[in-house]
């Protein structure tokens, strides 16, 4: 296991300071999700950890021993990308055993440890097979299980799902998850810009904004108390409802925040009044959308199937005890 510390942490490509002072601890064991607006920084940092791109400034240590100049090869890393990276020509064993033949490790090693991380990911029908028999989330899998075999104190994951389609997506994310816990004594960092990933496989969620740590928290810890207006807007699907100005002042607040699923729509008189330009029926549960007068359309969360109609006059209230609000700076008013 290794816990990772960032200490003031910067990376700077030329003049363009990316990231920009970032101070992080990851505890051994744990899953860390990378979550943020697209050029916030996520990938930089991952790769920061793994080596692939030098520090500007500040300490990066693992166990307590500073890492900066020590290669990716020495530092215990194994690295899972966007693209699965896999050589074309080789069957899956071949993929999978590659990183260990170029160690010199022995045959009966390297047979016993593929073997036990194809049967973890359940690829070991498709051990003789190449690369282009496998379907996307197969290969992916396989990608998985190359980086598994080097027995790894850390791993890291970048955006691994986003070539997959929706149904492999979730399939893979599931294998994930099975994966962090059957491997606990795993260090693993993952990247993603997708909701449900970081709230479904993370022990702790660190948002990033323009090369800054937002918040660092669990996956309820940031849905139920954001630190800033920002991560309320960016935690969550669909995301949280911001009305300001005149409807915000009686709760004493700049803005207010409310999710969809906490806005009832009430029959006679509500707190607010809403025109419906839209309506969403996906069978569990709908979306109304409204018109009210606020930079978004205000979304309605409901169970099961709705009545409303376009150009419907509806009546909202939220839920006293899920009301979010914030000053004029953006931070929370609690």
């Amino acid at each position: 296991m290794a816990n990772i510390q960032l200490r003031n942490v910067r990376k700077a490509f030329g003049a363009v300071e990316v990231i920009k002072g970032i101070d992080l601890d990851i505890r051994s064991g744990e899953f860390m999700v990378f979550v943020g607006p697209s050029g916030c920084g996520k990938s930089t940092l991952l790769r920061l950890v793994a080596g692939l791109e030098d520090i500007t400034s500040g300490e990066l240590a693992f166990d307590g021993k500073v890492v900066n100049g020590l290669a990716p090869s020495k530092r215990g890393i194994a690295m899972v990308f966007q693209s699965y990276a896999l050589y074309p020509h080789m069957t899956v064993f071949d993929n999978m055993a590659f990183g260990l033949t170029l160690e010199k490790s022995g045959k009966e090693e390297i047979r016993k440890r593929v073997e036990n991380a194809a049967d973890l990911l359940q690829i070991t029908p498709y051990l003789e097979r190449l690369p282009k028999q496998l379907s996307g989330g197969q290969r992916q899998r396989v990608a998985i299980g190359r980086a598994i075999v080097r027995d790894p104190k850390v791993f890291l994951f970048d955006e691994p799902l986003s070539n997959l389609d929706a149904a492999l997506r979730v399939a893979t994310r599931i294998e994930i998850a099975k994966l962090h816990e059957n491997m606990h004594n795993v260090t693993m960092i993952y990247v993603t810009h997708d909701q449900v990933e970081a709230m479904t496989l993370a022990d702790r969620i660190c948002v990033l904004r323009d090369g800054l740590v937002e918040q660092v928290g669990t996956p309820m810890e940031l849905y139920e108390k954001p630190d800033s207006l920002f991560v309320a807007g960016f935690i969550g699907s669909p995301k949280m409802n911001f009305i300001a100005g005149a409807k915000a002042e009686p709760f004493k607040a700049h803005t207010v925040g409310i999710r969809g699923e906490h806005l009832l729509i009430t029959p006679g008189e509500g707190v607010w009044n809403g025109t419906v330009i839209h309506t969403e029926n996906l069978g569990a549960d709908s979306y109304v959308y409204l018109e009210m007068g606020t930079e978004e359309p205000v979304v309605v969360r409901l169970d099961g199937i709705n009545s409303c109609k376009s150009g419907d006059i509806v009546h909202i209230s939220p839920m006293d005890d899920k009301i979010h609000r914030f000053d004029k700076a953006g931070k929370p008013i609690r």
